[in-house]
């Protein structure tokens, strides 16, 4: 299994877990951008938002449901901004469906 997302949803790299369930893990960014920045992620391995089917549509809106439900918990209700970087040109450096969830200062307009 070479996929880092993968190795880190099977526990075999740690993580800042934030929640897990049996679909999806969230967990604290490395690298954050802003004083809350954390990830979510399907289990299932899915590449990008742009390999995700019709048959995924369940998965994504569980996905989005997490993001809104962790940032109240995570106290962003002033606003946060969920990020789906697809593809080269997109920004995504993990082969893996991510959703990455900022808050904690304002956002600014355009996001580069």
């Amino acid at each position: 299994m070479a996929c880092l997302f993968c190795r880190i949803a099977a526990g075999e790299i740690p993580a800042q877990k934030l929640y897990e369930d049996e679909l999806s893990l969230a967990f604290a960014d490395i690298h954050p951008q802003a004083p809350t920045h954390f990830l979510v992620i399907p289990k299932q391995h899915i590449d990008s938002l742009s390999q995700a089917t019709a048959a995924d549509k369940g998965l994504l809106g569980h996905l989005t449901q997490v993001a809104t439900e962790l940032a109240a918990k995570q106290n962003l209700a002033k606003g946060f901004r969920v990020v789906i970087n697809t593809g080269p040109d997109g920004g995504q450096t993990v082969d893996h469906l991510h959703l990455h969830v900022l808050g904690g200062r304002a956002m600014h307009w355009p996001p580069g």
